[in-house]
Formats: C-alpha cells, structure tokens, sequence
C-alpha cells in the first residue's frame, strides 16, 4: 500500500527521509509513496492532460562587430518574477529569466561572441522561503574566463545587473544557463532560474535535424503546497523529489509528431531526481550527443540514466509508428530516488501524417560516424598527474576530500584542491564514500572523457565528451581532462543542488597558485553593477 507524504514524514521526527544521523536516509532501491503535493486531488495535474510547448527564443537586442571582426550578440534578461498555469484554479508564482520557468532559449553559432546582461529585479527576500538571494549566473558548458563563469560567491543583488562575456569558441553542444548563487542555488533553481543555450556549428547542422525538428526537452519535478504555489523540503539537505514531472514548464505534456527522425536535447534541470529514461515500447533510441557536443560514434540504447545538469541529444525515428499511434517516454528511476504513483512517465508523442519537406537530408538519417574531440582523444599515458576526490558526509556536510565551500570562503578564496597548468592532462578517481546517495559531479571550465566506473568500461551513452558524472552508489569513476583554455579558479561541486548548497563545493585553479595576482579574479574583475537602466 502506497504511503502518502504525510505518512512518510511521521517516521522519525524529521520523517523516513530525516531518521539517520539528522539527514536524509538511504533507502537502497528507493522509497514509493502515493504523493508529495498538499493540493486536493482534483486539483492534481493528471499525465498526458497538457499540450507540449517550447520555450521562446531569446533574440539580440543588437548584434555588432568587435574590433577584431568578429561579430559579438547583445543579449538581455532579466531575473524577475511570474506566474505559470501548472494547477486548477491557480497561477503558481516562479522566479525565472523573463518570468518563465524555464526561460528563453539562446541560439548561436561558434565563433559569434555573446554579451548577456542580467539584470536581477527580484524581491530582495524570497516570499515563501524569507532568504536574501542574490544571484549568479552560471553557463553550464561553456570555458568561460572565471570572472563571467557565474562564480558561486560572485553574487548580483537585487537591483544590480551584471554583463556576462562567453566566447563560444567550442563546438557545437547543448549548454544551459541556471542559478548559481551560493548557498541558495537549489532554491533558486528550483523556483525557475534555469534555461537551455544552443551553440550550433557546421558538421552538427549538416549531421542532425534543425529547426522544428531539433527540440528542447528541460525536465524538472515539483511539488505544490495547498494553495497552488510551489513547495520545497529538501528533506534535511538530502535532496528534493517532487511529484509531477514538468517537460519545458509543462506537466507530463503531449507533442504531436510527424512521420520522420527528430532530435533531441534533453536536460535533467531538476534539483536532485535522476531519471532512467526510455520509450514504453522498448524501441531504442539514438544518442549522438553528450555534456560536450557531438560523440565519436552514434550508439543505440534501450535505455539512459541521467542525473542532474546531464544533457544527452537522442534521435527518435517516428518513421516506423503509424498515424494515430503515441509513444510515451517513461522514466524508470534509479535508486535512492523518492518515486510516486505518475513519476514513472515524463511526456508522450502522438505520431501524425502531417506532410513534411523530405529536402531535408535529416528526416531519414541515424548518422552513425559523428564527430571526435580534444576530450576523447585523450588517454592515460597523456595525464601528468592523478587525483582522487571522495564524495562523503562528514560532520553533518557534504564534503570533497573533507574540505566544503566555507573553507574556501575562509581561506579568502585562496584554498584550491588541485593546481594544473594551463594544457596539463590529469585524471580525476571520483570516489562515492557517502553511503547510500548519488553525486551527479560537474567539473567547470573544462571537458572529460569518462575512462571507467569501478574499473569497467562506461555505459555506450556516456562514451562523449562529459563536464558531468554520475557517480553511484559505492561508485569510484575516472576521468581524463586537458585544463585551459583560461587561467584563474573555477569550481567542482555536486549537482543535487541541495548537496552543493551544504557543502558540496570546492575550487580548483588553472596556472595560478594562492597568493598571486589573479587578472581574472572571479569575484573582483568583472563585478555587478547598480542598475539604473530604466
């Protein structure tokens, strides 16, 4: 018998999820319940009652030629708040860029500079929740100079705007921009600060569907209070499973198809759930992309799993299904998820005839050779030095080799927990010592490529360049990187975004050692600015 939220939080004071050691418990296979949200029951979003959309395309403001002749876009957002039509009767309120959950999404070529403003006019104190949280912006993805790589503690307050510079000079890639304000990250992305980033290039436009057929799919979870608006339990900074599985703002939303191949960029944008993605049919899919872009070779697989901040771009072939026929894509969850009676499904295609150009080289094209990259030329004779970083719980925080972002804090930003020089090779032993959870690690600045897990190969999925690992239960994961393009310090942190809050967080640097002059100080060269722009 299915146990309602409710009954689950009876347990142990703090609830199942808080009766060990005063944090969330590890429940092996993990916990079912009937339901998170306080909503009545018919005012409960009910799966496959939503039409799919996509979110808007964020346009330059203006578009001008720098003074070496590269073209440089203006972009303009602004953190603000709005309102989203996720349950009966009620508009649940959001933070979110241009008030949407999620946000608009950037289109741009490599080689074409950005400028994106931000500009928070968010409420000084967050309604529901009372914290001052100010934010950072963090494009997840890009080798950004540390200055406008949204440095957790390089903060914009309400009533500030700051210009971000990102270069673009990688290949083509699904990236995203989200929160990363320190200590308040997994709030503020929960409530909606998040949104995809799309850096074309050549060989990825003519190998993969464009357009109407390359679609965005961010998925997230939630939970709702009584009254409609979103609720938060992190269940002791153990992490947060909501209830309704959300596809581009959308419960559990419908998309009609055409008879062709599509692409898609799927992002995991919830705070703490990992998914196990597959189609309810058993037909495969094919991955083609990763964190990093384009893979070496296409692979097929009945199934991924996909931790928070991952971003895997699947081919779908609708060919084959006739007309009137849907396809559901589910999620089979992984352990030391909470699940409940519908976060078994995530979105379904409906299959049409309606016409399409078969001009189009795409429509009937599963590539198989892609596209190689620096990351995934590298192998072990190349590193000049290994490091092991150990995922654990210690004195009530999480931790990365014992050290947390407050040290870092109290060091004044000097403590780095490893030191290459610009063009070194390293591998990195990413070792789960904390039980029963899962740690989704993001390395920023750079691109890797996964060597193995507990000394076997890694899944067919990740075999691309990867800036995330999942990193299992009891799991140890290697990983090779070259480190550069840019000097200075950036940062390592888990990406359940509870754990990274408390405390799961560190730095590195690249050619720099504590104590030196950093040009590229990511708190002090590029800093917010009073926003008086009207």
């Amino acid at each position: 018998m299915n146990a309602t939220r409710r009954d689950v939080l009876k347990i142990g004071g703090l609830g199942m999820l808080g009766a060990v050691g005063g944090v969330g418990l590890p429940w092996g296979a993990g916990l079912g319940a009937k339901s998170a949200s306080e909503l009545d029951p018919s005012r409960m979003p009910t799966p496959f009652g939503t039409e799919f959309t996509r979110p808007p395309v964020l346009r330059p403001s203006r578009s001008i030629r720098g003074a070496d002749g590269v073209w440089v876009d203006h972009y303009s957002v602004t953190e603000r708040t709005g309102s989203a039509a996720l349950v009966a009767g009620a508009r649940t309120p959001v933070w979110g860029y241009e008030g949407l959950a999620p946000g608009p999404t950037v289109n741009t070529r490599q080689g074409r500079r950005s400028v994106f403003r931000v500009r928070n006019q968010l409420p000084r104190r967050h309604p529901s929740l009372g914290y001052e949280g100010p934010t950072s912006v963090h494009l997840h993805g890009s080798a950004s100079l540390p200055q406008y790589d949204g440095y957790a503690s390089d903060v914009t307050p309400s009533g500030f705007y700051k210009d971000y510079h990102y270069p673009n000079a990688q290949r083509a890639r699904t990236l995203w921009y989200h929160d990363h304000g320190v200590h308040h990250t997994a709030t503020n992305a929960y409530f909606g600060l998040f949104a995809q980033y799309h850096l074309h290039d050549r060989a990825e436009t003519e190998l993969l569907p464009q357009g109407e057929f390359d679609v965005p799919l961010t998925v997230a979870d939630a939970m709702f209070a009584a009254d409609g608006s979103l609720a938060y339990d992190d269940n002791s900074t153990s992490g947060l499973w909501g209830d309704v599985i959300l596809v581009n703002g959308r419960p559990w939303p419908v998309m009609k198809v055409k008879r062709r191949v599509y692409r898609f960029r799927v992002l995991n944008a919830s705070i703490s759930r990992s998914y196990r993605f597959a189609l309810d049919n058993g037909d495969p899919v094919t991955v083609v992309a990763t964190d990093g872009g384009l893979m070496p070779r296409a692979r097929q697989v009945g199934e991924w799993r996909h931790s928070s901040a991952e971003r895997y771009e699947v081919l779908i072939d609708f060919r084959k299904y006739r007309p009137g026929q849907r396809v559901v894509l589910r999620n089979l969850s992984n352990r030391n998820n909470v699940d409940y009676d519908h976060t078994d499904k995530v979105m379904a295609f409906d299959v049409t005839d309606e016409p399409f150009s078969t001009r189009d080289a795409t429509w009937n094209r599963l590539p198989q050779v892609l596209q190689t990259s620096d990351a995934m030329t590298l192998t072990e004779p190349m590193a000049r030095r290994t490091r092991r970083l150990q995922l654990e719980r210690k004195n009530s925080l999480w931790t990365i080799n014992g050290k947390t972002w407050d040290d870092v804090v109290r060091s004044g930003y000097q403590d780095v927990i490893a030191d290459p020089d610009v063009g070194d090779v390293e591998i990195w032993e990413l070792e789960n010592r904390s039980g029963g959870w899962f740690h989704p690690l993001h390395i920023h600045l750079v691109d890797f490529r996964i060597l193995d897990r507990n000394g076997r190969p890694p899944f067919d999925y990740e075999r691309g360049p990867k800036d995330v690992a999942y990193v299992g239960e009891n799991e140890t994961v290697r990983v090779i990187m070259r480190f550069g393009p840019h000097r200075g310090r950036y940062m390592v942190h888990c990406h359940n975004l509870p754990h990274e809050d408390h405390d799961m967080m560190t730095q590195f640097s690249v050619g720099w050692r504590p104590g030196q002059y950093d040009p590229n100080d990511p708190m002090l060269a590029a800093p917010a600015q009073v926003d008086t722009l009207g």
